[in-house]
């Protein structure tokens, strides 16, 4: 497998101890909550955001989450991000048909979402991709949808926001198709193995590293991966309300992820690559403002 998206429960967490004792010893810097970072992947329109979005993202600017991109996952899901865009400042938003949506797209989807990325408000095409692990589509819808996203994004010279599990031959063999009509490409939440990290390196992606790091039974093997991502192709994002960091004290109210714990996870990618924490800041910010042409 190599990229994740949950799309259950806010969270697979529980108590387990902090990943502080890996990577190198990090010279002292400023608290990670103190330095400015963009979260590139957050599902605000998700119903556990429905009652206090407001005090979500004031926690966000707190912690130095300075921009947030809002993930379509479907026309309509597209429609409300780009709406909480256009109301919070801080906000930038994809259009996109996630792989489980494939099979409700019909002769209108590709309208709508091309009149989503005119918008100023929306930044990236996506999330799009293959997902043949949960099968909530058709892989034939799923491979035609995917295509069709990337010859509108190769179109539109959009980056592409994109989503693979337990697909990666398939999803590897389509990007390549592309050729050198493919345009800037986030591997979203990057979980896999050397062998995927490797072949989106060599496709030109950009890699997403989310809470997945901090989970000591599934993810130690990025604490390690990590190390082989050039820094100017390193992104971070919370995958929220999803994915919560597994060694986080204390737990948050309802285990939900959100924007302000993207801190936590930088600090982590820090220690893993034994490298300050503001160093990675500026980069991971510098590239994701680049990537998304805020």
């Amino acid at each position: 497998m190599s990229t994740h998206s949950h799309k259950n429960s806010p969270s697979t967490q529980g108590s387990h101890g902090s990943h502080a004792s890996h990577g190198a010893h990090v010279p002292h810097t400023p608290h990670p909550a103190h330095l400015e970072t963009v979260d590139i992947g957050a599902n605000l329109t998700h119903v556990s955001f429905g009652d206090d979005l407001d005090e979500v993202l004031a926690r966000a600017r707190r912690a130095g989450v300075a921009q947030i991109m809002v993930t379509g996952t479907s026309v309509e899901a597209s429609r409300q991000a780009r709406e909480l865009a256009v109301r919070h400042p801080q906000l930038r938003s994809t259009a996109g048909v996630h792989p489980h949506e494939a099979g409700n797209c019909n002769a209108d989807t590709l309208t709508a979402l091309r009149a989503l990325l005119a918008l100023p408000e929306v930044v990236a095409v996506g999330e799009c991709g293959l997902d043949f692990n949960r099968n909530y589509s058709p892989h034939p819808d799923q491979e035609r949808w995917f295509v069709a996203q990337l010859e509108l994004a190769c179109e539109l010279d959009m980056p592409l926001f994109l989503h693979s599990r337990d697909a990666h031959p398939r999803f590897a063999e389509l990007l390549r198709a592309c050729g050198s009509h493919l345009p800037a490409a986030v591997a979203h939440c990057f979980t896999g193995e050397a062998a995927e990290l490797e072949a989106y390196l060599e496709l030109g992606l950009y890699i997403g590293i989310t809470g997945w790091i901090c989970d000591e039974r599934r993810g130690r093997h990025l604490l390690e991966l990590i190390k082989r991502i050039p820094a100017d192709r390193l992104m971070l994002e919370t995958d929220a309300p999803y994915l919560t960091p597994r060694d986080m004290r204390p737990q948050p109210k309802a285990r939900r992820n959100e924007p302000a714990f993207l801190p936590h996870i930088l600090g982590t990618v820090a220690r893993a690559l034994g490298r300050p924490a503001d160093e990675v800041a500026r980069e991971t910010t510098a590239n994701a403002r680049r990537f998304f042409r805020l």
